[in-house]
């Protein structure tokens, strides 16, 4: 169930999250988690979705809510671990993975950065009943990692190493995260990409060419190379 305690525009959700929940999410919401959340990037991916290896037993009924990222941790003296930050890596990478991985896995919340494209959104999270979370910025791992309350199985830890091993967090209070899209596949970045594009035009008129320039550059934005 959901907890407003973080202002009207925040809200506290309990992981597994239930469609309830999902349901109140709108797109610039600030949320923070509590319950399990595991990680879970190209390497889980690949020895599940290509290679069908099972999903470890109980992570599906435990969480559904599914991190994009690599924490740091350290082994302690008697066996445990202590997770100093997590640092989000960028979702977009794991489109071909995402629809199968969702029906396997039943995740509902997929957390990352940066967001995945509008036709990810459309076509693979709506169908599948996901919203996507973004982290906040650059340099949140150790803002995040003050929410992790301890590690409750590591799974592929030698097999796949310590970034692309699949951590199971106890979570409480984690976040800021920003609802990115929400049930029906809106997009924060592309709503907000829209405004922003809107008025470069303007910023760019009556500017003079640039004395010096380098090869291939060039002031027409239709021309931008990536």
């Amino acid at each position: 169930m959901a907890d407003r305690k973080h202002g009207r525009d925040s809200i506290r959700i309990k992981i597994p999250v239930v469609q309830e929940d999902l349901e109140k999410l709108e797109i610039g919401m600030v949320v923070y988690l509590d319950g399990l959340v595991y990680t879970g990037r190209e390497g889980v991916y690949r020895k599940v979705v290509e290679e069908g290896a099972d999903l470890p037993a109980g992570v599906a009924q435990l969480s559904n809510a599914n991190f994009h990222c690599s924490p740091a941790a350290a082994v302690n003296d008697d066996g445990s671990y202590s997770v100093g930050g997590v640092t989000a890596t960028a979702s977009f990478r794991f489109s071909r993975y995402m629809a199968e991985w969702l029906r396997r896995s039943n995740a509902r919340i997929i957390i990352g950065k940066g967001g995945m494209s509008v036709e990810d959104y459309r076509d693979i999270l709506v169908p599948a009943g996901a919203i996507y979370l973004t982290t906040v910025g650059y340099g949140t791992g150790a803002l995040l990692g003050r929410g992790i309350r301890g590690v409750r199985a590591v799974h592929w830890l030698e097999e796949l190493g310590n970034a692309q091993a699949m951590w199971v967090f106890e979570v409480e209070n984690f976040g800021p995260f920003i609802v990115e899209s929400d049930l029906a596949g809106n997009s924060l970045f592309e709503q907000q990409g829209k405004l922003i594009n809107a008025n470069l035009d303007k910023l760019y008129e009556n500017l003079k060419a640039p004395a010096l320039g380098r090869y291939g550059e060039t002031d027409d934005r239709k021309d931008e190379l990536i």
